[in-house]
């Protein structure tokens, strides 16, 4: 299960590999070519970790619209000099990584890389600096103020350089947001107000954020200009980043504002629907998707409960378009049939290139009329679903998720995400909550994804049964893709771990890549999730952020393993981008390509940058 020399440009689109593998169809759809979808113009992210005591590896990004072929040279300055001198004696053309061995690390080394295109040279990238004698580990490390515990990371490029920084929330009562670059300076500050004192679960205050499944804040440039908003859900008394007060909202009425990303001033608002101002106000999960192909729509999920029994339920989207919070529709649930869960995932089902909106157990089209529900399949509430590319054999995306107490005894259930059609099921006797479910390539021996909760590890595209004893199955909790091949790492409890699908002749099924808490990192909650799962900088593998105990510090756990695997950076994916503004229950993030062992090219995204036209 060690790396494999798959080379995958971002810019393939011949039938073929350079290794004789088949480009992926990015769906069973032919994709709207006016449909191209602007997203961030991003830098190279080069990073560089110390991976033992004589090695640094260094890392940058394959960007989603690189030209094939595309070539880098990878740069060393060295304490003072300022003279950065090429370390690779051959261009690299496989993983976009490279493993300095001759670097003198009493020292500060300066790292840039420069794209070589059909042999010429490209200009050089922002360049990541290595402190003397730094230490060991696979962490980049970025300074915060003091303050209260953390819950949720949110990234964006607020500056517009081409990398992200970084919006963290604040567990006080009320909550606070705070903004920094993404070298730790400190740009501003947000207090929720009187309103979001009250942050109980289920019926928080009006402008209560970030507590259960309720986050209330997402961060994304929505207006194009190559500078990424903030957006939340507010209410009135809040004091926004320039010292201002939101007067616009008395009580329990609310509505959403688009703040400045590097002042935290309010740009625009507008007011959240009172269809349900009755039964007080709505709790708010925040994602992000492209519901007309072109433009970032912010979609809000929105609940409160009526009385002491069912919830409402209204999702809206929004779209910003530099001065103006416009509502472009509303979508009621009423007494439809259509379960929720703690997720919503934005994403294309149907390759049309726009993407639609998905809950655990209905589907609406990106002009929010219904697609399809899966209550006439008997699906109701749980805790954990996903979609993605399960099957890289089946036309278009599945989805897979497990269910709480459902009353026929379904346990968890496998569908096609087109047209909701059920694929398998899995039921037993008695009524029970599942509680976790988890997705994917964990098992290099079977062709496709592997989906795994308390009721079991199944193959999804054969739907057999992988492990007779559930003791001997990883935990279901989080997905991390770290260790440079194909299959998925796990992240459980503080523990990066990877799963031995030939246990029985090994030690343990489970073995252990890394030791969070050993490397000061310090996750949320009773599970010690962290703060945010992405693809921040480096090449396509991803990051895991937690804090320090001291809640001053954002400990970013960063791969320090090579690997010849080339693909384009995750954050350049649409169906992965838009799933990093999604907090609700923390869940992994899945592409809209196959991810995992024996995968072909993925296709080029049908995207093009902020500020450029498109091809």
């Amino acid at each position: 299960m060690g790396s494999t020399a798959l080379v995958m440009s971002a810019a393939l689109l011949t039938d073929l590999t350079p290794m004789g593998m088949a480009s992926q169809d990015p769906s069973a759809a032919d994709t709207d070519a006016a449909a191209v979808r602007p997203m961030e113009n991003l830098g190279r992210g080069v990073v560089a970790v110390r991976s033992s005591s004589t090695d640094v590896l260094v890392s940058w990004r394959l960007l989603g619209l690189d030209p094939e072929g595309i070539g880098f040279n990878v740069y060393r300055s060295t304490g003072e000099s300022g003279t950065f001198t090429k370390l690779n004696s051959q261009e690299l053309t496989e993983g976009t990584n490279f493993s300095d061995s001759t670097a003198d690390l009493t020292k500060s080394n300066s790292y840039q890389v420069r794209p070589v295109v059909e042999g010429v040279e490209q200009g050089p990238s922002d360049a990541f600096v290595l402190s003397a004698d730094h230490a060991q580990e696979p962490v980049v490390r970025i300074p915060l103020r003091d303050g209260a515990p953390i819950k949720f990371t949110w990234v964006g490029d607020l500056d517009g350089d081409g990398e992200f920084d970084y919006i963290v929330d604040r567990q006080t009562a009320p909550r606070t947001i705070e903004a920094y670059r993404s070298d730790g300076t400190f740009l501003w500050s947000m207090d929720m107000g009187p309103n979001g004192e009250n942050v109980n679960n289920i019926e928080g205050g009006a402008s209560s954020i970030d507590t259960g499944n309720w986050d209330g804040v997402t961060v994304y440039d929505f207006d194009g200009d190559g500078k990424a908003e903030v957006a939340a859900r507010i209410a009135g008394g809040v004091k926004f980043g320039d010292g201002t007060t939101f007067t616009g909202a008395e009580g329990d009425h609310q509505s959403i504002a688009m703040l400045d990303g590097l002042t935290g001033a309010p740009r625009a608002t507008a007011p959240v629907p009172d269809d349900y101002i009755d039964d007080g106000p709505l709790a708010a999960r925040l994602a992000v998707g492209y519901l007309d192909g072109r433009t970032p729509t912010l979609v809000s999920f929105m609940k409160n409960r009526v009385g002491k029994g069912g919830f409402n339920l209204m999702i809206n989207a929004w779209t910003f378009d530099g001065s103006k919070v416009e509502q472009k529709w509303k979508w009621l649930r009423g007494e439809q049939s259509a379960a929720d869960g703690h997720n919503t995932r934005v994403i294309d089902v149907d390759g049309d290139g726009k993407d639609e909106v998905a809950e655990i157990g209905f589907v609406l089209n990106g002009d929010g009329t219904l697609r399809y529900s899966l209550a006439d399949q008997g699906i109701g509430h749980g805790d954990r679903w996903y979609i993605g590319k399960l099957d890289p054999d089946r036309p278009g995306l599945q989805g897979y998720g497990i269910q709480q107490d459902n009353a026929s005894g379904l346990r968890e259930y496998y569908y096609d995400a087109t047209d909701g059609s059920i694929i398998w099921k899995h039921s037993a006797e008695g009524v029970v909550d599942v509680g976790r479910g988890m997705v994917g390539d964990i098992d290099p021996n079977e062709p496709g994804l592997e989906a795994w909760s308390f009721s079991g590890l199944y193959n999804v595209k054969s739907n057999k049964l992988l492990v007779e004893d559930t003791t001997k199955q990883p935990w279901p909790a989080l997905g991390l893709w770290w260790d440079g091949d194909l299959g998925m790492e796990l992240l459980n409890d503080g523990k990066l771990e990877k799963w031995n699908p030939d246990f029985a002749s090994a030690a343990r099924n489970v073995p252990r890549l890394e030791t969070v808490w050993k490397l000061g990192a310090v996750g949320f909650g009773s599970t010690s999730n962290p703060t945010l799962i992405g693809d921040l900088f480096g090449d396509w593998r991803e990051e895991a952020v937690f804090t320090n105990a001291d809640n001053n510090e954002l400990v970013i756990l960063s791969t320090d393993q090579a690997t010849d695997t080339r693909l384009y950076t995750l954050a350049h994916n649409p169906a992965y981008r838009n799933d990093m503004t999604v907090k609700g229950y923390m869940q992994s993030h899945q592409v809209d390509y196959y991810l995992g062992s024996g995968m072909s090219a993925p296709a080029r995204p049908q995207i093009s940058y902020v500020g450029e036209a498109a091809d």
